[in-house]
């Protein structure tokens, strides 16, 4: 394994480091992108241990920080972020070309990480396949079932609601400064659709850390209906995980999923 350090883009204004295998036997590079504001080595370093291990498997990587973000500057463009990260992608799948004479690529992002990604996949051509994240989803009736019964059951939740009734109203919790609108979920599901009409192959992974809107494997398919039966999409819930994925065994099992993934849809005939 190797890995250097580039500076790249049209106004040389992004940053990144491409991992390589000893042997480049595959035509497919894998992309990280950020998660949120987090730079390239990812939350808790998740970036650089997926990255060494996928080249070690013999795919090449690269962990780049996006415009504005980490050790990135601005582009010098007025596009609009998501335009933004789009041109960024193209950037870093040209260099991983360079390097590499990789021309397919899949993406890996972790919550805003995997938005961006759906939006490069969506867009990109030589993109052919994406882990998101905890990525895209909505609530659904299942899913408010499944998050209130449990606690309907329980005596404390109704002994604090009855102090919270009788006792004075407080001031209201403060609204976040900051807002990721996600795009609708018809939205998503059409983009979906069009991905997976070019072939592309999606894994959705999330954890328990998004409860908030995800709660169970079954939950796909009730926001995205028949695409859950398509043959390029698989999708995994592992309920004990962090959203970071902080703890070693829960790392260790993504790192293992995305291994085994990579190596069912995009072999390596000769191991790095």
């Amino acid at each position: 394994m190797h890995e250097q350090a580039f500076r790249f883009g049209g106004a040389r204004h992004l940053v990144g480091v491409v991992g390589l295998p000893q042997v480049i036997d595959n035509r497919v590079g894998v992309i990280l992108l950020n998660a949120g504001m987090v730079y390239r080595i990812g939350p808790f370093r998740l970036h650089v241990d997926l990255a060494r291990r996928l080249n070690e498997l013999g795919y090449p990587t690269l962990r780049f920080d996006q415009s504005t973000v980490g050790d990135s500057g601005a582009s010098g463009k007025l596009l609009a972020r998501p335009e933004q990260v789009v041109a960024d992608v193209r950037d870093a799948m040209d260099l991983l070309h360079q390097q590499t004479g990789c021309q397919r690529f899949v993406l890996f992002g972790l919550c805003s990480g995997a938005q961006n990604a759906h939006s490069a996949a969506y867009a990109e051509p030589r993109v052919v396949g994406a882990f998101f994240l905890d990525g895209y989803g909505h609530r659904t009736l299942g899913q408010r079932l499944r998050h209130y019964l449990p606690r309907l059951a329980k005596a404390s939740v109704w002994k604090q609601w009855i102090t919270r009734k009788r006792g004075p109203a407080g001031p209201r919790a403060p609204e976040p400064a900051f807002v990721v609108e996600p795009l609708p979920g018809k939205v998503v599901g059409s983009q979906l659709a069009s991905m997976l009409a070019r072939g592309l192959k999606l894994d959705f992974v999330y954890s328990g850390g998004v409860s908030r809107y995800f709660n169970h494997i079954r939950q796909f398919r009730e926001c995205f209906g028949r695409l859950a039966d398509d043959p390029g999409v698989s999708v995994s819930y592992f309920q004990e995980a962090d959203h970071t994925y902080v703890l070693s065994g829960d790392r260790q099992r993504l790192l293992d999923h995305v291994a085994q993934w990579m190596g069912r849809h995009f072999p390596v005939t000769r191991p790095g």
